[in-house]
């Protein structure tokens, strides 16, 4: 590893124990600018970043910008974002970067670089990752996350109607595809002792996942809470006997209550403590 000395598990796992399991999106698109009072334009999505940073990144245990809202605006756009990660990281949160890349040889070895090499303009704690090119095609980041401390969260049985055309596909040997991603990712979490640094998305709208083995030793990031229906009372009966490694994701629950600083610090608050009065049972 370079700088960052500690895996990114270990620092997920201490950041949630801390400051409860709680993941708040940063999704600036037009309609909730608009919600804000503000323009769709650089300035209005300075304004929105900065303020959910101010409001919850010293509280939260994550922040997930979704880069597509910052890469609509072009360089200045990604300026905006890249700030944004850095103040979020400063003030205490992990900053998983929502950006779903997925690509073989260089072309992911150099997503790799832009995302989870430490001292790269927009590095983040974990980065979000498609492996439906095929596992494998992912090494080039897994090794990157590897020697920078950093971490991954492979989609796997996401909330989207769609994606079980092909995460429910059935292979040869039996198992769907979702399935054998969660078992790569079990396999890359092997031995570590807190939480290991790959973590899988899984939908918190799913209902009864109790026929996928979720236990990989690693973060389940969760979205759904909020806005797509999903409660933070509705954890335990998805994920079962695996909830503690549970990081729900909310975005409009919360972000809906700017621009008021007080508001989104009150919205992120209650949702924290639901969620760790659900996962304590």
């Amino acid at each position: 590893m370079t700088g960052t000395t500690e895996p990114f598990g270990a620092r997920l796992r201490r950041a949630m124990d801390e400051r409860g399991p709680l993941c708040v999106g940063i999704d600036p698109h037009a309609s909730l600018l608009a919600e804000w009072g503000l323009g769709d334009d650089v300035a209005g999505l300075e304004r929105f970043s900065r303020t959910v940073v101010e409001a919850v990144a010293d509280r939260v245990a994550v922040l997930k910008p979704q880069s597509a809202f910052f890469e609509r605006f072009g360089s200045r756009g990604v300026a905006v974002l890249e700030k944004a990660v850095q103040e979020a990281r400063a003030a205490g949160a992990l900053v998983v970067m929502d950006a779903k890349r997925g690509d073989i040889g260089s072309t992911m070895a150099a997503y790799a670089e832009s995302f989870l090499r430490e001292g790269a303009p927009l590095f983040s704690d974990a980065l979000t990752v498609s492996p439906y090119l095929g596992y494998g095609s992912l090494k080039p980041a897994v090794d990157m996350a590897r020697e920078n401390g950093a971490g991954l969260f492979v989609l796997a049985l996401t909330s989207n109607p769609e994606g079980g055309e092909v995460q429910h596909a059935v292979r040869a040997d039996g198992r769907t595809v979702g399935a054998t991603m969660l078992a790569h990712l079990a396999a890359e979490n092997a031995g570590e002792e807190s939480l290991g640094s790959f973590g899988a998305v899984v939908g918190a709208t799913l209902g009864d996942l109790s026929s996928y083995d979720l236990g990989i030793n690693g973060p389940l990031l969760a979205p759904g809470i909020g806005a797509q229906g999903a409660t933070p009372a509705d954890l335990p009966r998805v994920f079962g006997a695996v909830v503690r490694n549970v990081v729900p994701n909310v975005s409009r629950g919360v972000l809906r209550h700017g621009p008021d600083v007080a508001a989104l610090r009150t919205a992120a608050d209650r949702f924290a403590d639901e969620v760790r009065t659900a996962v304590a049972g």
